[in-house]
């Protein structure tokens, strides 16, 4: 059996299979797991239009550089710990070297609660984009779960099977899209910049801070939910040690700049004194129209077939995120025993996908049974539930992260042990504030009410079930 094979081997003396993944997931593995996580095109045809319409219009694209910057800050001590967190498991494994087993249990809970809420939320974009499309080309008029359950199946078959197979077609699916945003890109920048050239809202103060700049950061921040994984795939990582800092900080400066750029680029496409009338009125049309008139009607429909296959990427990416949550807490008991064994053939998390495939069937079935709108309600309350939890594990991350390091200072710089991990410990924390203030509009309520406050209390109780499972549950030490 060679070094990278997929294969459990028994545990020396009991003829059992290890617990514990295998695969030889490289840099560029790695990466575009997590990148299609993020969902360039989604976000490009989605909350860019949102963040321009609703927050500081041709300034918006600073939001992507801010956040990209805070993120950076946060990498820094997060990479810097990798090396003393021999486990996979991404925050609650770094939780639990800072703050104890207790806080890193919730925060496992938290993260298994937001990434499957996700994951299951992104059906309702889903299902509905590809019955458009499907009508759109003469097809049948079909109910959105239809479809939903189709990719549902897909994504099944996909997670069974080794993570090589996933990162194969979240590569190509990847690539497709980003080339077709990086082609109306370059349509604009060679048509020298749209009808009015190219916005300088990105570099003007007075449009950075116009509008509601706080809603424009909340957008951003968003955008890039996804790019934390890198840690889960630790035990499927080539040198994990090097592969997943260098993994981590590709996607995040990866991201970071594809947003800026296309984003700068389609307000410039669209002309900036139009882009926020354009964008408000017609938000889940614009990146389409736009494309259409710089590459013909072709682009248009590549762009309507690519954003489908985003959306499938995305939530490919989550339940592989989802399925590692699932498999590295039943190796420390926590769940049963059974969701911890590999595939003996395919070294796959095989019954933890098929646990976390069985938590979004309930939940997607439960939103067709209680008759809600797939994106208006559906959606938009599980990505308040993911939206919350994800910013609130980023701040737990770096407070233990900034606890290890004052506590045992093992090596690393002041930089990287302290100064950075402060100053992203900052910035997310505002972010958080920024997101908690925005809660109910996240959701759809106008201001607090059942649905933020149910959000906020489900991401309490999954934080509180982690000190209950450190007493009543056998876990085995993360140490």
């Amino acid at each position: 059996m060679t070094a990278n094979s997929t294969i459990a081997a028994p545990q020396a003396g009991t003829g059992t299979p290890e617990r514990r993944l295998r695969g030889s997931l490289g840099v560029a593995g790695i990466v575009f797991i997590v990148v299609a996580a993020a969902s360039p095109l989604g976000v490009i045809g989605g909350p860019v239009p949102l963040g321009i319409a609703f927050g500081n219009g041709a300034g918006f694209p600073f939001a992507f550089v801010i956040a990209t910057a805070v993120l950076l800050l946060f990498s820094v001590g997060f990479t810097t710990m990798t090396r003393f967190v021999p486990t996979a498991g991404a925050f609650f494994s770094y939780v639990d070297k800072g703050l104890g087993r207790s806080a890193g249990l919730g925060a496992a809970f938290v993260a298994l609660l937001a990434y499957l809420a996700l994951e299951a939320g992104v059906f309702g974009l889903f299902g509905p984009a590809l019955a458009g499309l499907v009508e759109s080309y003469g097809g049948p008029a079909l109910p959105w779960w239809v479809w939903a359950a189709a990719g549902f199946v897909a994504v099944v078959l996909c997670g069974y099977r080794n993570i090589e197979l996933s990162g194969k077609v979240l590569a190509v699916l990847l690539l497709a899209e980003v080339a077709i945003v990086l082609a109306l890109d370059a349509a604009v920048i060679f048509s020298g910049g749209g009808p009015e050239g190219f916005s300088t809202g990105i570099v003007s103060p007075a449009d950075i801070l116009s509008g509601a700049p706080g809603f424009g950061i909340l957008f951003a921040i968003l955008s890039f939910i996804g790019f934390e994984a890198t840690a889960v795939f630790r035990d499927e990582a080539k040198d994990p040690d090097k592969t997943i800092p260098k993994a981590t900080y590709i996607s995040l400066l990866s991201i970071g700049g594809f947003y800026t750029l296309s984003s700068w680029l389609l307000i410039s496409g669209v002309g900036e004194s139009a882009v926020v009338a354009e964008s408000a009125a017609n938000p889940g049309t614009i990146l389409q129209t736009t494309t259409e008139t710089y590459l013909g009607a072709a682009g248009g429909h590549i762009i309507a077939l690519l954003f489908v296959t985003s959306l499938f990427a995305c939530i490919l990416s989550f339940h592989n995120i989802s399925s590692r949550y699932i498999f590295q807490l039943a190796s420390r008991d926590v769940f049963t025993r059974r969701l911890s064994i590999p595939h003996p053939r395919h070294g796959s998390p095989a019954p933890a996908s098929l646990a976390a495939a069985g938590v979004v069937a309930v939940l997607n079935v439960a939103a067709v049974l209680l008759g809600l709108d797939p994106i208006v309600q559906f959606y938009t309350w599980l990505g308040g539930i993911s939206s919350v939890g994800i910013v609130l594990l980023l701040v737990l991350t770096s407070v233990a992260v900034l606890a290890f390091f004052a506590r045992q200072e093992p090596g690393g710089s002041t930089w990287q042990r302290r100064t950075a991990p402060g100053l992203g410990l900052a910035g997310l924390l505002l972010f958080l504030a920024i997101i908690l203030q925005n809660l109910p509009t996240l959701v759809g309520e106008e201001s607090y009410g059942p649905f933020s406050f149910g959000v906020l209390a489900l991401l309490v109780l999954a934080f509180a079930a982690g000190p209950v499972a450190a007493r009543t549950k056998r876990t085995a030490v993360l140490h």
